[in-house]
């Protein structure tokens, strides 16, 4: 395993109060062997060294359904290695983290919860991103699968009065590690790079792509027991966005 440790980031925190509050431990499903505790992949397969240096104007805010944090195939914790400003909360039906709240109520940001328009009132929904001068786009990912997801915006009050922006994305979603029902719904690491895009991050949105090809190749390939190419095209693809290149 490579040692290469970059800061805690906002859903490795979160990772850790999960842990802290769990009765039992987390064990992921088909969990082999020993993982890396910086990427979350089997060490032979470290991801660390293909982590992106970009830089970004946006945010990123995850609210997480329960174990999410705690799941390895996660791309939520691939959004927090790329973008700097990501925040990551747990989700309750109850209760709502005061810092959450202090991050909608902090001016320098200009919050879009991130949805499908067809499940919120016209009136809220938009199709791009008009960011205020002075303040830059938070994105608000509902972390989730797509049931529990939609459970969550309809019961989080505290959304309700901030836009909708709903994607309308032109390619099926490339994620491989857990699939939907229905293609046209991404991973949220899919959402957040067309977020990007749409914010005027086009570098990092790129980077953030590249990465989740590469991180799904080494974790697939850890789970099959299979060779990597260092050499192929996902690697040469991310390798751009590194700042020392393996």
């Amino acid at each position: 395993m490579l040692d290469s440790r970059p800061p805690i980031h906002a859903v490795a925190r979160l990772r850790e109060e999960r842990l802290a509050r769990a009765t039992k431990p987390f064990v992921a499903r088909g969990s082999r062997g020993e993982r890396c505790p910086q990427c979350r992949v089997q060490v032979d397969y470290c991801l660390c060294a293909w982590r992106p240096q970009v830089p970004s104007r946006a945010g990123v805010c995850l609210v997480m359904h329960d174990v999410e944090a705690l799941k390895p195939s996660n791309t939520g914790w691939l959004i927090a290695d790329v973008v700097p400003r990501t925040s990551a909360f747990g989700w309750s039906r109850t209760t709502v983290d005061p810092r959450l709240l202090a991050l909608l109520a902090d001016p320098q940001w200009q919050p879009y919860v991130v949805f499908p328009g067809e499940y919120a009132a016209p009136s809220r929904v938009v199709d791009e991103v008009r960011v205020e001068e002075g303040r830059r786009p938070l994105f608000i990912l509902l972390d989730a699968t797509w049931t529990e997801a939609r459970k969550m915006f309809r019961k989080s009050p505290y959304l309700d009065g901030l836009p909708v922006l709903s994607l309308q994305p032109e390619q099926l979603s490339r994620y491989r590690l857990r699939r939907s029902k229905r293609d046209e719904h991404l991973c949220t690491a899919e959402v957040a790079a067309l977020c990007l895009e749409l914010g005027g991050d086009a570098e990092a949105a790129a980077a953030l792509d590249a990465y989740l090809d590469v991180f799904s190749l080494h974790y697939l390939s850890a789970k099959r027991r299979l060779p990597l190419d260092l050499q192929d095209a996902p690697h040469a693809a991310l390798r751009p966005y590194l700042a020392d290149a393996p």
